[in-house]
Order: C-alpha cells, then sequence, then structure tokens
C-alpha cells in the first residue's frame, strides 16, 4: 500500500483511554503485517493530515458519542476518504439505544421492553409518578443506562423503586436520554460480525463472566477481573440463533465491515438483543480479539481485510 493507513484513536469522550489503547493495538498489528500506519487523535490537524496523505483508508477506533454516533465519518465522506466501518447515517441509529432497540425490534428481533425518558421529561412530570410507571409497566429489576453512551458508564441494575431515582441521575450524567428496560436474567455473550469478500461472517460467541458478577467499566477493562469463555458455555443451538441474531442485526441497522452485538441467552437458550456496538474494542481484554483468535483469523490479516474492503467502497 503505497498510502498510509491513518488509524483515529483518543477522542475526548469518556472511553478516551479504551480508543486509544485499541489504536495502538491496531497500529502494531498492522506494522507488523508491513502497513504503514500513522495514528492520529482527533484534533485542529486531522484534516490537514487527511489531505496531505491522498489514497490513505482511515481506520477509527474512536469510542464514545463522537466516535460512534456518524458525526466524524460523515466528515470523512464530506471529505472524500475512505474509512473502515459503517456510514454515519448507520451508526447514528446504532448508537442510540432508544432508536436501535426499536428498529431491530421491529424486524421481529426479540429484545427487552424499554421505555425513553429525556431528562426534562423526567424532571417536570415527576421522579415519583414516573417511579411508579416504570415499575408496573417495566417491572423489577430493570436495567437504566444512558441512551447515548458505551462501555456501561452510567448503567445501573435497579432491584427495587427506591434505587431508580439515583440510577436516572446516573443515566443522565452521561447523556440527556436514559432507557429504562426489562432487566433479562441469562448468560450474556457477545457476537463480533466480521465482513470478508463473501459477506458478514458471525464469529464465535464469547462468554463474559465478571468476577464481581456486573460487567461494568472497570470488568470490561482491567485485566483479570473478567473471564471470557470462547466459545461460550451455551448449546450448540444457543450459539446458531446467537450467531444469526448478530447477522440479524448487522443487517437491519445497515452496518458494515465490523460490529458487535451484545446479547443475553435465558434458561431457555433464547437469545435476548441488548444492543449492538459500531467500532468494538480491539484491546486485549476486548471480545472480538478473543473471538478472531477462535475462529482462526489473526487480528492483523482481517484489519488488512477491512481496509480493503473500505478502499473497494469508496472505488468509483
Amino acid at each position: 500500500m503505497s498510502a498510509p493507513v491513518i488509524v483515529l484513536a483518543g477522542g475526548l469522550s469518556h472511553e478516551r483511554d479504551v480508543s486509544l489503547r485499541s489504536g495502538r493495538r491496531v497500529a502494531e498489528q498492522l506494522q507488523d503485517a508491513g502497513v504503514e500506519v500513522l495514528e492520529h487523535d482527533v484534533d485542529p490537524q486531522l484534516i490537514s493530515t487527511l489531505r496531505s496523505h491522498p489514497g490513505s483508508v482511515v481506520l477509527p477506533l474512536l469510542h464514545g458519542e463522537a466516535g460512534e454516533d456518524g458525526s466524524l465519518r460523515e466528515v470523512l465522506d464530506l471529505l472524500d476518504v475512505p474509512y473502515v466501518g459503517s456510514t454515519g447515517a448507520a451508526c447514528r441509529v446504532a448508537f442510540d439505544k432508544s432508536i436501535a432497540t426499536r428498529v431491530v425490534a421491529e424486524a421481529g428481533i426479540r429484545t427487552p421492553r424499554q421505555v425513553a425518558l429525556p431528562h426534562e421529561i423526567f424532571r417536570e412530570l415527576g421522579a415519583a409518578a414516573l417511579v411508579r410507571a416504570l415499575g408496573e409497566q417495566i417491572g423489577f429489576p430493570m436495567m437504566v443506562k444512558p441512551s447515548r453512551s458505551g462501555s456501561a458508564l452510567g448503567c445501573t441494575r435497579v432491584d427495587q423503586p427506591g434505587e431508580l431515582s439515583s440510577a436516572m441521575v446516573a443515566a443522565y450524567a452521561y447523556g440527556s436520554v436514559a432507557v429504562v428496560e426489562t432487566f433479562v436474567t441469562g448468560t450474556e455473550v457477545a457476537v463480533g460480525v466480521v465482513e470478508g469478500p463473501d459477506g458478514p461472517q458471525a464469529l464465535p460467541a464469547v462468554e463474559i463472566r465478571p468476577e464481581s458478577g456486573v460487567y461494568d467499566y472497570a470488568a470490561r477493562y482491567t485485566a483479570g477481573e473478567t473471564r471470557f469463555l470462547c466459545p461460550a458455555e451455551i448449546s450448540t443451538e444457543a450459539a446458531e440463533a446467537c450467531a444469526r441474531m448478530a447477522l440479524d442485526v448487522h443487517e437491519t441497522l445497515g452496518l458494515a465491515h465490523l460490529s458487535r452485538t451484545d446479547i443475553i441467552v435465558d434458561e431457555q437458550g433464547r437469545p435476548t438483543f441488548l444492543e449492538t456496538n459500531v467500532a468494538p474494542g480491539l484491546t486485549p481484554t476486548s471480545t472480538v480479539p478473543i473471538a478472531l483468535e477462535q475462529a482462526g483469523l489473526g487480528l492483523g490479516p482481517v484489519l488488512l481485510q477491512l481496509v480493503e474492503l473500505a478502499r473497494g467502497r469508496h472505488r468509483p
């Protein structure tokens, strides 16, 4: 490749550190494969850097709102720069849990019951009345999380009415809209989808077993805090159902190149969609690299494949 691959990592979101770790690992993998790599943050020099390296492909590894809400990718489209991953429009839908869950449900995919509450509504209508209504309609336990955030930031399991108000406040700390949904009990798995010349392929399901019992930010990114089992210890039928669900979500939301769908498998082996991610983490404790290894696919060769897909999508 004559032009470098520009790995974008960092940004100003709450997940900056995770993004930098993903970016460093990806850069190392591409360099080991003999590719020229330029690592770059999102800063005032980015556009001039892109213009000074015509023919480059951008590999965005930004997490959180600025990296996953589609805005950066729309800028790349504006600059006519090819990039790995989903389009801005697809990212915008997938990143917002209050929208993605509805779109996925309308496609016939099993989801929790969910209510989206903007902060203004929660404040104006009164917490007490809404807590009562949520308890009646959603039931306990329930899950409260920001509509537009990642890495489990601002997420709280609520077991009784008295805990709901503080959980809402925690969610609103990361955005103006909170989603409240049925807490689904079961085995949590993550299923990556990676595209190749023959189309999208579901990777083996990775089972997530946090030592603390809660898969929060620390459990996700602290080595030793979570056990990852791949393949997941679920039935063959459940694993196949999870793979189908991840592929269906990828297609329904119009995603491209790489995605990861988080799923809960209940005692009957039925998968329930939780959320999807258009920029999955690629750190040593992230699930996509674990699944790639189980599938016999090297991270470096897969990244090269995605870069070529990005080039191909960009060609007239």
